[in-house]
């Protein structure tokens, strides 16, 4: 929704999501999430970090023709899951230090009993209550939430002074 408004108000805008289940590591990490496969909670961790760094160039490469992006699930989503899970958050930072650090940050707070109800809730090895009830107000509306993401985009889109895009995570 977000990048259709963008786009929609003149602005050149792209979404990413992760993982990318097109790439090599994004097909492994497919099969760990959807088909069950076994991987210690670091292995599976590295590659979610693996995945979101093969879109390193392509990131810069948009950023400096000036395409605004909008990535579904970074480097915050990995750490959150995998500390969750019971490694350290220092640990879990070590991967992902040097990937582009964003300009903004949603975190949409949803209570997992909801969450449980859209879509194909339950389909992957993460969808589950009691791991998304530690990562936990994203109950309202959708157009509502929408409008609150959009209107907060643009005033970051349009106070964006540094386009030289060195600030790096961690």
């Amino acid at each position: 929704m977000l990048v259709e408004r963008l786009q929609k108000d003149g602005i050149n805008a792209k979404l990413l999501k992760f993982p990318d289940r097109t790439t090599a590591v994004g097909k492994m990490i497919h099969s760990y999430l959807a088909e069950g496969k076994d991987l210690s909670l670091q292995a599976i961790h590295l590659l979610f970090s693996a995945n979101r760094w093969e879109a390193m160039d392509e990131m810069k490469r948009l950023l400096k023709e000036g395409t605004v992006l909008v990535v579904d699930r970074y480097a915050y989503s990995g750490v959150a899951y995998t500390s969750a899970k019971g490694l350290s958050m220092d640990w879990c930072k070590q991967s992902d230090a040097g990937l582009l650090k964003p300009d903004v940050v949603f975190y949409l707070d949803l209570d997992p009993r909801l969450a449980s109800n859209r879509g194909e809730y339950g389909a992957e090895r993460y969808e589950n209550i009691d791991l998304q009830t530690k990562i936990i107000d994203a109950s309202l509306q959708v157009d509502e939430i929408h409008n609150t993401v959009f209107d907060s985009a643009i005033k970051t889109i349009l106070n964006i002074e540094d386009k030289k895009f060195e600030s790096n995570l961690w």
